[in-house]
Protein backbone atom coordinates (compact mmCIF):
# COMPACT_ATOMS: atom_id res chain seq x y z
CA UNK A 1 0.00 0.00 0.00
CA UNK A 2 2.77 2.15 0.41
CA UNK A 3 4.44 1.40 -2.52
CA UNK A 4 1.13 2.07 -4.27
CA UNK A 5 0.42 5.83 -2.22
CA UNK A 6 4.34 6.70 -3.57
CA UNK A 7 3.37 5.48 -7.09
CA UNK A 8 0.51 7.81 -7.14
CA UNK A 9 2.22 10.82 -5.88
CA UNK A 10 4.53 10.57 -8.36
CA UNK A 11 1.85 10.24 -10.88
CA UNK A 12 -0.10 13.11 -9.44
CA UNK A 13 3.33 15.33 -9.20
CA UNK A 14 3.79 14.50 -12.85
CA UNK A 15 0.57 15.67 -13.81
CA UNK A 16 0.31 18.83 -11.89
CA UNK A 17 3.78 19.93 -13.70
CA UNK A 18 2.91 21.87 -17.01
CA UNK A 19 4.92 22.44 -20.26
CA UNK A 20 5.60 26.27 -18.26
CA UNK A 21 7.06 24.76 -15.51
CA UNK A 22 9.45 22.39 -17.55
CA UNK A 23 10.53 25.58 -19.36
CA UNK A 24 11.08 27.69 -16.30
CA UNK A 25 13.35 24.43 -14.47
CA UNK A 26 15.17 24.56 -17.75
CA UNK A 27 15.85 28.19 -17.58
CA UNK A 28 16.94 28.38 -13.80
CA UNK A 29 19.23 25.24 -14.80
CA UNK A 30 20.72 27.51 -17.91
CA UNK A 31 21.16 30.43 -15.51
CA UNK A 32 23.35 27.71 -12.63
CA UNK A 33 25.17 26.45 -15.45
CA UNK A 34 26.59 29.85 -16.47
CA UNK A 35 27.07 31.02 -12.85
CA UNK A 36 29.14 27.69 -12.06
CA UNK A 37 31.09 27.56 -15.58
CA UNK A 38 32.07 31.49 -14.66
CA UNK A 39 32.92 30.99 -11.35
CA UNK A 40 36.05 28.11 -12.32
CA UNK A 41 37.81 31.21 -14.04
CA UNK A 42 37.56 33.51 -11.94
CA UNK A 43 40.47 32.36 -8.95
CA UNK A 44 42.77 32.18 -11.95
CA UNK A 45 45.54 35.08 -11.42
CA UNK A 46 45.55 37.72 -13.50
CA UNK A 47 48.01 38.76 -16.14
CA UNK A 48 48.52 43.06 -15.84
CA UNK A 49 49.63 44.62 -19.13
CA UNK A 50 47.31 41.72 -21.39
CA UNK A 51 45.60 44.50 -23.93
CA UNK A 52 42.18 44.84 -24.57
CA UNK A 53 42.34 44.80 -28.06
CA UNK A 54 44.19 41.14 -27.85
CA UNK A 55 40.83 39.61 -26.74
CA UNK A 56 39.53 36.64 -28.55
CA UNK A 57 37.36 38.38 -31.16
CA UNK A 58 35.90 35.13 -32.75
CA UNK A 59 32.08 34.34 -33.08
CA UNK A 60 32.30 31.25 -30.86
CA UNK A 61 33.45 33.40 -27.85
CA UNK A 62 29.90 35.95 -27.98
CA UNK A 63 27.76 33.65 -26.31
CA UNK A 64 30.11 33.16 -23.45
CA UNK A 65 30.57 36.94 -23.42
CA UNK A 66 27.08 37.68 -23.64
CA UNK A 67 26.07 35.43 -20.42
CA UNK A 68 29.35 37.54 -18.48
CA UNK A 69 27.97 40.56 -18.82
CA UNK A 70 24.45 39.33 -18.21
CA UNK A 71 25.59 37.82 -14.65
CA UNK A 72 27.40 41.05 -13.68
CA UNK A 73 24.87 43.33 -14.85
CA UNK A 74 21.94 41.11 -12.70
CA UNK A 75 24.49 41.09 -9.94
CA UNK A 76 24.99 44.56 -9.86
CA UNK A 77 21.28 45.08 -10.00
CA UNK A 78 20.40 43.34 -6.96
CA UNK A 79 23.14 44.72 -5.18
CA UNK A 80 22.11 48.21 -6.21
CA UNK A 81 18.19 47.22 -4.84
CA UNK A 82 19.26 46.25 -1.46
CA UNK A 83 21.18 49.59 -1.55
CA UNK A 84 18.36 51.67 -2.49
CA UNK A 85 16.15 50.25 0.07
CA UNK A 86 18.71 50.75 2.84
CA UNK A 87 20.17 54.19 1.80
CA UNK A 88 16.85 55.60 0.54
CA UNK A 89 15.09 54.96 3.72
CA UNK A 90 18.02 56.28 6.39
CA UNK A 91 18.20 59.54 4.18
CA UNK A 92 14.01 60.00 4.14
CA UNK A 93 13.50 59.12 7.63
CA UNK A 94 16.65 60.00 9.98
CA UNK A 95 15.90 63.41 10.17
CA UNK A 96 19.50 64.14 11.52
CA UNK A 97 21.49 62.45 8.92
CA UNK A 98 19.02 63.73 6.10
CA UNK A 99 21.26 66.11 4.96
CA UNK A 100 24.34 64.73 5.37
CA UNK A 101 23.09 61.18 3.30
CA UNK A 102 21.69 63.16 0.71
CA UNK A 103 24.30 65.57 0.29
CA UNK A 104 26.71 62.49 0.16
CA UNK A 105 24.47 60.80 -2.56
CA UNK A 106 24.91 64.03 -4.51
CA UNK A 107 28.62 63.41 -4.47
CA UNK A 108 28.95 59.72 -5.09
CA UNK A 109 26.19 60.70 -8.36
CA UNK A 110 29.21 62.89 -9.39
CA UNK A 111 32.06 60.80 -9.54
CA UNK A 112 32.58 59.13 -12.83
CA UNK A 113 33.08 55.91 -13.36
CA UNK A 114 36.60 55.98 -14.01
CA UNK A 115 37.12 57.34 -10.65
CA UNK A 116 35.74 54.43 -8.92
CA UNK A 117 37.89 52.01 -11.17
CA UNK A 118 40.91 54.20 -10.62
CA UNK A 119 41.32 53.39 -7.05
CA UNK A 120 38.79 50.53 -6.17
CA UNK A 121 40.69 48.07 -9.04
CA UNK A 122 43.61 48.28 -7.23
CA UNK A 123 42.20 47.71 -3.83
CA UNK A 124 39.82 44.61 -5.47
CA UNK A 125 43.03 43.05 -6.45
CA UNK A 126 44.80 43.61 -3.27
CA UNK A 127 42.07 42.37 -1.42
CA UNK A 128 41.69 38.79 -3.73
CA UNK A 129 44.95 38.21 -3.94
CA UNK A 130 45.77 39.63 -7.11
CA UNK A 131 42.63 36.73 -8.78
CA UNK A 132 40.07 37.35 -11.36
CA UNK A 133 37.62 37.24 -8.88
CA UNK A 134 39.48 41.14 -7.48
CA UNK A 135 38.74 42.33 -11.35
CA UNK A 136 35.18 40.69 -11.10
CA UNK A 137 34.31 42.35 -8.22
CA UNK A 138 36.01 45.89 -9.07
CA UNK A 139 34.17 45.32 -12.68
CA UNK A 140 30.39 44.59 -10.54
CA UNK A 141 31.39 47.58 -8.00
CA UNK A 142 31.94 49.86 -11.11
CA UNK A 143 28.40 48.33 -13.01
CA UNK A 144 26.28 49.22 -9.21
CA UNK A 145 27.89 52.85 -9.14
CA UNK A 146 26.13 53.30 -12.68
CA UNK A 147 22.91 52.01 -11.36
CA UNK A 148 22.37 52.49 -7.57
CA UNK A 149 22.19 56.45 -7.26
CA UNK A 150 19.55 56.68 -10.05
CA UNK A 151 17.16 54.18 -8.07
CA UNK A 152 18.11 55.62 -4.63
CA UNK A 153 17.18 58.93 -5.39
CA UNK A 154 13.63 57.50 -7.05
CA UNK A 155 12.89 55.93 -3.88
CA UNK A 156 14.01 58.84 -1.73
CA UNK A 157 12.09 61.07 -3.49
CA UNK A 158 8.89 58.62 -3.23
CA UNK A 159 9.24 57.91 0.60
CA UNK A 160 9.66 62.32 1.11
CA UNK A 161 6.32 62.72 -1.25
CA UNK A 162 4.45 59.66 -0.06
CA UNK A 163 0.52 60.92 0.42
CA UNK A 164 -0.27 62.38 3.99
CA UNK A 165 -3.62 60.36 4.44
CA UNK A 166 -1.61 57.33 4.04
CA UNK A 167 1.16 58.28 6.31
CA UNK A 168 -1.62 59.17 8.90
CA UNK A 169 -2.67 55.50 8.53
CA UNK A 170 0.11 54.21 9.43
CA UNK A 171 0.36 56.13 12.78
CA UNK A 172 -3.55 55.40 13.48
CA UNK A 173 -2.79 51.52 12.72
CA UNK A 174 0.95 52.31 14.42
CA UNK A 175 2.82 50.04 12.35
CA UNK A 176 6.62 49.54 13.77
CA UNK A 177 8.87 50.67 11.04
CA UNK A 178 9.53 47.03 9.21
CA UNK A 179 5.80 47.08 8.56
CA UNK A 180 5.38 50.30 7.24
CA UNK A 181 8.27 49.58 5.21
CA UNK A 182 6.96 46.59 3.19
CA UNK A 183 3.42 47.59 3.61
CA UNK A 184 3.41 51.31 2.42
CA UNK A 185 6.84 52.58 1.54
CA UNK A 186 7.85 50.23 -1.11
CA UNK A 187 4.52 49.72 -2.65
CA UNK A 188 4.26 53.45 -2.96
CA UNK A 189 7.05 53.67 -4.99
CA UNK A 190 7.30 50.77 -6.95
CA UNK A 191 5.86 52.12 -9.48
CA UNK A 192 8.94 54.51 -10.27
CA UNK A 193 11.18 53.24 -8.69
CA UNK A 194 10.96 49.71 -11.78
CA UNK A 195 10.90 52.04 -14.43
CA UNK A 196 14.07 53.89 -12.65
CA UNK A 197 15.61 50.34 -12.48
CA UNK A 198 15.23 49.65 -16.10
CA UNK A 199 17.07 53.38 -16.56
CA UNK A 200 19.69 51.93 -14.07
CA UNK A 201 20.08 48.79 -16.11
CA UNK A 202 20.66 50.69 -19.35
CA UNK A 203 23.67 52.80 -17.28
CA UNK A 204 24.75 50.07 -15.84
CA UNK A 205 24.95 48.77 -20.12
CA UNK A 206 26.22 52.57 -21.00
CA UNK A 207 29.44 52.06 -18.91
CA UNK A 208 29.76 48.60 -19.72
CA UNK A 209 32.95 48.72 -21.65
CA UNK A 210 34.55 50.92 -18.99
CA UNK A 211 33.89 48.53 -16.34
CA UNK A 212 35.51 45.03 -18.41
CA UNK A 213 38.23 46.67 -19.92
CA UNK A 214 40.30 48.80 -16.99
CA UNK A 215 43.26 50.82 -17.73
CA UNK A 216 45.04 51.94 -14.45
CA UNK A 217 48.42 53.60 -14.26
CA UNK A 218 49.35 52.72 -17.80
CA UNK A 219 47.86 48.84 -17.20
CA UNK A 220 45.18 47.38 -18.94
CA UNK A 221 43.22 44.19 -18.15
CA UNK A 222 40.65 42.82 -19.97
CA UNK A 223 36.85 40.58 -18.80
CA UNK A 224 35.52 37.84 -20.89
CA UNK A 225 32.14 40.32 -21.70
CA UNK A 226 30.46 41.88 -24.26
CA UNK A 227 32.16 45.45 -23.29
CA UNK A 228 35.79 44.28 -23.88
CA UNK A 229 34.38 42.78 -27.47
CA UNK A 230 33.29 46.06 -28.05
CA UNK A 231 36.92 47.61 -26.86
CA UNK A 232 38.18 45.13 -29.18
CA UNK A 233 36.80 46.14 -32.10
CA UNK A 234 36.70 49.54 -31.50
CA UNK A 235 40.56 49.26 -31.51
CA UNK A 236 40.30 47.16 -34.59
CA UNK A 237 38.31 49.80 -36.41
CA UNK A 238 36.45 47.05 -37.46
CA UNK A 239 32.75 47.90 -38.28
CA UNK A 240 32.02 44.43 -38.96
CA UNK A 241 32.53 43.34 -35.07
CA UNK A 242 30.88 47.07 -34.21
CA UNK A 243 28.04 45.67 -35.79
CA UNK A 244 27.69 42.42 -34.65
CA UNK A 245 28.03 43.40 -30.59
CA UNK A 246 25.50 45.92 -31.80
CA UNK A 247 23.35 43.10 -32.75
CA UNK A 248 23.90 40.90 -29.79
CA UNK A 249 23.21 43.62 -27.38
CA UNK A 250 20.21 44.57 -29.29
CA UNK A 251 19.10 40.72 -28.51
CA UNK A 252 20.17 41.06 -24.76
CA UNK A 253 18.23 44.07 -24.34
CA UNK A 254 14.72 43.42 -25.74
CA UNK A 255 15.67 39.46 -23.83
CA UNK A 256 15.95 41.75 -20.61
CA UNK A 257 12.79 43.64 -21.35
CA UNK A 258 10.58 40.81 -22.30
CA UNK A 259 11.86 38.68 -20.02
CA UNK A 260 12.49 40.74 -16.74
CA UNK A 261 11.52 44.50 -16.73
CA UNK A 262 8.02 43.96 -18.89
CA UNK A 263 6.59 41.45 -16.22
CA UNK A 264 7.49 43.92 -13.47
CA UNK A 265 6.12 46.59 -15.26
CA UNK A 266 2.77 44.80 -15.43
CA UNK A 267 3.11 43.70 -12.33
CA UNK A 268 3.82 46.86 -10.42
CA UNK A 269 0.32 48.30 -11.96
CA UNK A 270 -1.29 47.02 -9.27
CA UNK A 271 0.14 49.26 -6.90
CA UNK A 272 -1.19 52.22 -8.35
CA UNK A 273 -3.03 54.90 -5.40
CA UNK A 274 -6.63 55.16 -7.45
CA UNK A 275 -9.59 56.65 -5.51
CA UNK A 276 -11.54 55.40 -8.80
CA UNK A 277 -11.45 52.68 -10.81
CA UNK A 278 -9.26 52.98 -13.87
CA UNK A 279 -10.67 53.03 -17.52
CA UNK A 280 -7.68 52.16 -19.05
CA UNK A 281 -6.42 48.73 -19.42
CA UNK A 282 -3.59 47.83 -17.12
CA UNK A 283 -0.49 46.74 -18.89
CA UNK A 284 0.36 42.96 -20.08
CA UNK A 285 3.66 41.22 -20.19
CA UNK A 286 3.15 37.86 -21.77
CA UNK A 287 6.07 36.06 -19.13
CA UNK A 288 3.71 37.25 -16.63
CA UNK A 289 0.87 35.37 -17.37
CA UNK A 290 3.02 32.19 -17.61
CA UNK A 291 4.39 32.54 -14.59
CA UNK A 292 1.07 32.93 -12.88
CA UNK A 293 -0.03 29.51 -14.41
CA UNK A 294 2.97 27.61 -13.61
CA UNK A 295 2.76 25.69 -10.07
CA UNK A 296 7.09 26.21 -9.36
CA UNK A 297 5.46 29.82 -8.01
CA UNK A 298 3.11 27.84 -5.32
CA UNK A 299 6.29 25.10 -5.11
CA UNK A 300 8.91 28.17 -4.08
CA UNK A 301 6.31 29.89 -1.61
CA UNK A 302 5.91 26.99 0.17
CA UNK A 303 9.69 26.41 0.36
CA UNK A 304 10.46 30.54 0.71
CA UNK A 305 7.29 31.10 3.41
CA UNK A 306 9.10 30.56 6.07
CA UNK A 307 12.65 31.93 5.00
CA UNK A 308 10.49 35.27 4.89
CA UNK A 309 8.96 34.66 8.62
CA UNK A 310 12.20 33.86 9.93
CA UNK A 311 13.91 37.06 8.37
CA UNK A 312 11.08 38.78 9.83
CA UNK A 313 11.40 37.67 13.03
CA UNK A 314 15.42 38.81 13.12
CA UNK A 315 15.21 42.07 11.56
CA UNK A 316 11.50 42.96 13.56
CA UNK A 317 13.47 43.84 16.72
CA UNK A 318 15.36 46.75 14.52
CA UNK A 319 11.95 48.55 13.86
CA UNK A 320 9.83 47.89 16.94
CA UNK A 321 9.42 52.06 17.83
CA UNK A 322 6.88 54.34 16.19
CA UNK A 323 8.09 56.66 13.26
CA UNK A 324 8.24 59.43 14.04
CA UNK A 325 10.80 58.74 17.25
CA UNK A 326 9.15 61.50 20.16
CA UNK A 327 11.55 62.67 22.54
CA UNK A 328 11.79 66.07 24.29
CA UNK A 329 13.24 68.93 22.85
CA UNK A 330 16.14 69.19 24.70
CA UNK A 331 17.25 65.84 24.03
CA UNK A 332 16.24 65.96 20.72
CA UNK A 333 18.97 69.51 20.17
CA UNK A 334 21.65 68.12 22.40
CA UNK A 335 21.70 64.45 20.33
CA UNK A 336 21.67 67.57 17.28
CA UNK A 337 24.84 68.96 18.53
CA UNK A 338 26.53 65.48 19.12
CA UNK A 339 25.78 64.34 15.88
CA UNK A 340 27.09 67.18 13.93
CA UNK A 341 30.12 67.34 16.09
CA UNK A 342 31.32 64.11 15.11
CA UNK A 343 29.97 64.24 11.76
CA UNK A 344 31.58 67.58 11.09
CA UNK A 345 35.31 66.13 13.04
CA UNK A 346 35.15 63.27 10.30
CA UNK A 347 34.50 65.48 7.32
CA UNK A 348 36.77 67.68 7.68
CA UNK A 349 39.76 65.07 8.99
CA UNK A 350 39.00 63.32 5.56
CA UNK A 351 39.45 67.02 3.60
CA UNK A 352 42.26 67.80 5.30
CA UNK A 353 43.99 64.75 5.04
CA UNK A 354 42.91 64.66 1.23
CA UNK A 355 44.00 68.17 0.71
CA UNK A 356 47.84 67.42 2.17
CA UNK A 357 48.19 64.79 -0.56
CA UNK A 358 47.42 66.86 -3.38
CA UNK A 359 49.33 69.19 -2.26
CA UNK A 360 51.93 67.41 -2.17
CA UNK A 361 51.28 65.85 -5.52
CA UNK A 362 50.13 69.07 -7.48
CA UNK A 363 50.39 72.04 -5.74
CA UNK A 364 46.92 73.62 -5.31
CA UNK A 365 47.24 75.36 -8.45
CA UNK A 366 45.71 72.46 -10.58
CA UNK A 367 42.55 73.21 -9.20
CA UNK A 368 42.08 76.54 -11.09
CA UNK A 369 43.05 74.71 -14.35
CA UNK A 370 40.07 71.35 -13.41
CA UNK A 371 37.69 74.33 -12.37
CA UNK A 372 38.33 76.11 -15.99
CA UNK A 373 37.79 72.36 -17.64
CA UNK A 374 34.89 71.88 -15.26
CA UNK A 375 32.72 75.13 -16.54
CA UNK A 376 32.93 74.03 -20.28
CA UNK A 377 31.61 70.59 -19.71
CA UNK A 378 29.26 72.16 -17.01
CA UNK A 379 27.89 74.54 -19.96
CA UNK A 380 27.60 71.41 -22.44
CA UNK A 381 25.41 69.24 -19.56
CA UNK A 382 23.66 72.51 -18.79
CA UNK A 383 22.83 72.32 -22.93
CA UNK A 384 22.14 68.94 -22.66
CA UNK A 385 19.47 69.00 -19.62
CA UNK A 386 17.39 72.32 -21.42
CA UNK A 387 17.48 70.38 -24.73
CA UNK A 388 16.42 67.10 -23.04
CA UNK A 389 13.81 68.89 -20.80
CA UNK A 390 12.21 70.69 -24.31
CA UNK A 391 11.99 67.92 -26.20
CA UNK A 392 11.50 64.69 -23.55
CA UNK A 393 8.75 66.48 -21.13
CA UNK A 394 5.91 66.38 -23.63
CA UNK A 395 6.53 63.30 -25.38
CA UNK A 396 6.67 61.33 -21.46
CA UNK A 397 3.65 63.14 -20.51
CA UNK A 398 1.59 62.21 -23.97
CA UNK A 399 2.74 58.47 -23.40
CA UNK A 400 1.90 58.05 -19.99
CA UNK A 401 -1.36 59.79 -20.21
CA UNK A 402 -2.51 57.96 -23.37
CA UNK A 403 -3.11 54.26 -22.52
CA UNK A 404 -3.25 53.21 -26.18
CA UNK A 405 0.28 55.26 -27.02
CA UNK A 406 1.32 53.39 -23.79
CA UNK A 407 0.85 50.29 -24.82
CA UNK A 408 2.57 50.91 -28.19
CA UNK A 409 5.51 53.47 -27.35
CA UNK A 410 6.41 51.39 -23.46
CA UNK A 411 8.44 48.86 -25.18
CA UNK A 412 9.70 50.66 -28.17
CA UNK A 413 11.23 53.26 -25.00
CA UNK A 414 12.16 50.72 -22.66
CA UNK A 415 14.31 48.79 -25.71
CA UNK A 416 16.07 52.57 -26.61
CA UNK A 417 16.42 53.50 -23.11
CA UNK A 418 18.19 50.21 -21.70
CA UNK A 419 19.71 50.37 -25.22
CA UNK A 420 23.47 51.35 -24.38
CA UNK A 421 23.88 54.39 -26.07
CA UNK A 422 28.03 54.45 -26.51
CA UNK A 423 27.37 51.87 -29.02
CA UNK A 424 26.21 54.14 -30.91
CA UNK A 425 29.46 56.43 -30.46
CA UNK A 426 31.78 55.01 -33.25
CA UNK A 427 29.19 55.32 -35.83
CA UNK A 428 28.87 58.78 -34.49
CA UNK A 429 32.76 59.31 -34.49
CA UNK A 430 32.47 57.93 -38.10
CA UNK A 431 30.20 60.61 -39.23
CA UNK A 432 31.97 63.42 -37.12
CA UNK A 433 34.95 62.41 -38.89
CA UNK A 434 33.36 62.39 -42.29
CA UNK A 435 31.54 66.35 -41.63
CA UNK A 436 34.76 67.15 -39.99
CA UNK A 437 32.74 68.26 -36.81
CA UNK A 438 35.13 68.94 -33.71
CA UNK A 439 33.90 66.97 -30.74
CA UNK A 440 34.34 69.71 -28.82
CA UNK A 441 30.62 69.93 -30.37
CA UNK A 442 29.90 66.83 -31.07
CA UNK A 443 30.33 65.13 -27.62
CA UNK A 444 27.47 67.44 -26.54
CA UNK A 445 25.06 64.76 -28.89
CA UNK A 446 27.77 61.82 -27.40
CA UNK A 447 26.64 63.22 -23.94
CA UNK A 448 22.60 63.04 -24.39
CA UNK A 449 22.69 60.21 -26.11
CA UNK A 450 23.16 58.49 -22.75
CA UNK A 451 21.73 61.17 -20.21
CA UNK A 452 18.86 62.15 -21.92
CA UNK A 453 16.26 58.98 -21.35
CA UNK A 454 16.58 60.10 -17.50
CA UNK A 455 14.17 62.75 -17.86
CA UNK A 456 12.33 60.26 -20.53
CA UNK A 457 11.70 57.70 -18.07
CA UNK A 458 10.67 59.47 -15.27
CA UNK A 459 8.21 62.17 -17.19
CA UNK A 460 6.37 58.51 -18.31
CA UNK A 461 6.30 57.13 -14.53
CA UNK A 462 5.24 60.45 -13.40
CA UNK A 463 2.38 60.41 -15.51
CA UNK A 464 1.28 57.27 -15.12
CA UNK A 465 1.12 58.09 -11.82
CA UNK A 466 -0.82 60.91 -11.70
CA UNK A 467 -4.42 59.50 -10.07
CA UNK A 468 -7.38 58.42 -12.47
CA UNK A 469 -9.86 60.74 -10.44
CA UNK A 470 -7.87 63.95 -11.08
CA UNK A 471 -8.12 63.42 -15.06
CA UNK A 472 -11.52 62.38 -14.99
CA UNK A 473 -12.14 65.66 -12.91
CA UNK A 474 -10.35 67.65 -15.61
CA UNK A 475 -12.71 65.98 -18.25
CA UNK A 476 -15.66 66.37 -16.57
CA UNK A 477 -14.99 70.07 -16.23
CA UNK A 478 -13.81 70.17 -19.80
CA UNK A 479 -10.67 72.25 -19.20
CA UNK A 480 -8.79 73.52 -21.72
CA UNK A 481 -5.84 72.06 -23.11
CA UNK A 482 -3.71 74.41 -22.06
CA UNK A 483 -4.97 74.79 -18.76
CA UNK A 484 -5.01 71.08 -18.31
CA UNK A 485 -1.12 70.72 -18.99
CA UNK A 486 -0.73 73.67 -16.51
CA UNK A 487 -2.83 72.91 -13.52
CA UNK A 488 -2.80 69.14 -13.88
CA UNK A 489 -0.10 67.53 -16.19
CA UNK A 490 2.99 69.09 -15.46
CA UNK A 491 2.18 69.59 -11.54
CA UNK A 492 1.64 66.12 -11.84
CA UNK A 493 4.88 65.05 -13.68
CA UNK A 494 6.73 67.70 -11.76
CA UNK A 495 7.92 65.18 -8.72
CA UNK A 496 9.16 62.89 -11.36
CA UNK A 497 10.81 65.53 -13.80
CA UNK A 498 13.20 66.75 -10.74
CA UNK A 499 14.30 63.07 -10.17
CA UNK A 500 14.86 62.22 -13.89
CA UNK A 501 16.64 65.87 -14.29
CA UNK A 502 19.19 65.69 -11.24
CA UNK A 503 19.68 61.50 -12.81
CA UNK A 504 20.02 63.58 -16.17
CA UNK A 505 22.63 65.57 -14.98
CA UNK A 506 24.80 63.23 -13.11
CA UNK A 507 24.23 61.38 -16.00
CA UNK A 508 25.72 63.40 -18.07
CA UNK A 509 28.75 64.41 -16.11
CA UNK A 510 29.29 60.78 -16.12
CA UNK A 511 29.12 60.54 -19.91
CA UNK A 512 31.60 63.05 -20.50
CA UNK A 513 34.33 60.58 -19.56
CA UNK A 514 33.56 58.72 -22.41
CA UNK A 515 31.86 61.49 -24.62
CA UNK A 516 35.14 64.04 -24.27
CA UNK A 517 37.63 61.75 -25.25
CA UNK A 518 36.91 59.07 -28.17
CA UNK A 519 38.54 56.85 -30.82
CA UNK A 520 37.74 54.83 -33.61
CA UNK A 521 41.05 52.93 -35.31
CA UNK A 522 43.64 55.31 -35.44
CA UNK A 523 41.70 58.46 -35.02
CA UNK A 524 41.49 60.51 -31.73
CA UNK A 525 39.52 63.00 -30.90
CA UNK A 526 39.48 64.79 -27.87
CA UNK A 527 37.00 67.67 -26.24
CA UNK A 528 38.33 70.13 -24.05
CA UNK A 529 36.71 69.29 -20.73
CA UNK A 530 36.77 68.16 -17.00
CA UNK A 531 35.80 64.42 -17.87
CA UNK A 532 39.05 64.47 -20.98
CA UNK A 533 41.12 65.49 -18.06
CA UNK A 534 39.58 62.60 -15.90
CA UNK A 535 39.95 59.70 -18.39
CA UNK A 536 43.89 61.07 -19.57
CA UNK A 537 44.91 61.13 -15.98
CA UNK A 538 43.40 57.69 -15.27
CA UNK A 539 45.24 55.75 -18.14
CA UNK A 540 48.18 57.59 -17.76
CA UNK A 541 51.38 55.41 -16.51
CA UNK A 542 52.55 59.04 -14.59
CA UNK A 543 53.25 58.79 -10.90
CA UNK A 544 51.17 61.77 -10.11
CA UNK A 545 48.49 60.40 -11.82
CA UNK A 546 46.19 59.02 -9.12
CA UNK A 547 46.64 62.67 -7.68
CA UNK A 548 45.48 64.50 -10.94
CA UNK A 549 42.21 62.28 -11.18
CA UNK A 550 41.53 62.76 -7.59
CA UNK A 551 41.75 66.54 -8.35
CA UNK A 552 39.75 66.14 -11.28
CA UNK A 553 36.86 64.02 -9.20
CA UNK A 554 36.82 66.76 -6.49
CA UNK A 555 36.33 69.48 -8.61
CA UNK A 556 33.33 67.84 -10.94
CA UNK A 557 31.79 66.46 -7.29
CA UNK A 558 31.68 70.19 -6.11
CA UNK A 559 30.12 71.11 -9.20
CA UNK A 560 27.68 68.96 -9.25
CA UNK A 561 26.58 69.37 -5.36
CA UNK A 562 27.01 72.84 -5.82
CA UNK A 563 24.23 72.58 -8.86
CA UNK A 564 22.35 70.57 -6.63
CA UNK A 565 22.00 72.57 -3.42
CA UNK A 566 21.55 76.27 -5.31
CA UNK A 567 18.90 74.53 -7.74
CA UNK A 568 17.89 71.17 -7.85
CA UNK A 569 17.25 71.08 -3.91
CA UNK A 570 15.00 74.01 -4.33
CA UNK A 571 12.79 72.42 -6.87
CA UNK A 572 13.04 69.03 -4.63
CA UNK A 573 11.71 71.11 -1.94
CA UNK A 574 8.85 73.40 -4.21
CA UNK A 575 7.92 69.62 -5.30
CA UNK A 576 7.07 68.00 -1.88
CA UNK A 577 5.28 71.39 -0.46
CA UNK A 578 2.90 71.74 -3.47
CA UNK A 579 3.06 69.25 -6.27
CA UNK A 580 2.65 66.03 -4.07
CA UNK A 581 -0.96 64.59 -4.05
Amino acid sequence: MAHQRTYSGRVSILRRTSPVDVLIGLGVIAVLYGIVRHAESISVRIVAGSSASKLPTGLSHIPYYAGCSLLRMFIALGISTIFTFVYGTAAARLRRAEPLLVAVLDILQSVPILGFLTFTTVLFLRLFGGSMLGLEAASIFAVFTSQAWNMTFSFYHSLKSQPSDLDEAARIYRLTKWERFWKLDVPSSMIGLVWNAMMSMGGGWFFLTASEAITVSGRQYALPGMGSYMGAAISEGSLGKVGIAVAVMVVLVVGVNEIFFQPLVAWSDKFRMERSESGKKPPRSLVLDLLRRSRLRQNLGVVLRPVGRALDRVTRPFGLAEYPLTEPRSRRELGDAVFWVIAGGVIAWGAVAAFKYLDRSLGFGAFGYCVELGAITFARVTVVVIVSTLIWVPVGAVIGLNPRLARVAQPIVQILASFPANLLFPFLVIFFIAIHLSLNIGSVLLMAVGAQWYILFNCIAGAIGIPNDLREMAANFRLPRRQRWRQLILPGIFPAYVTGGITAAGGAWNASIVAEVTYWGSHYLYAKGLGAYIAESSSSPAPDHFAKVLTGIVVMSLCVVLVNRLFWQRLYRLAEAHFTV
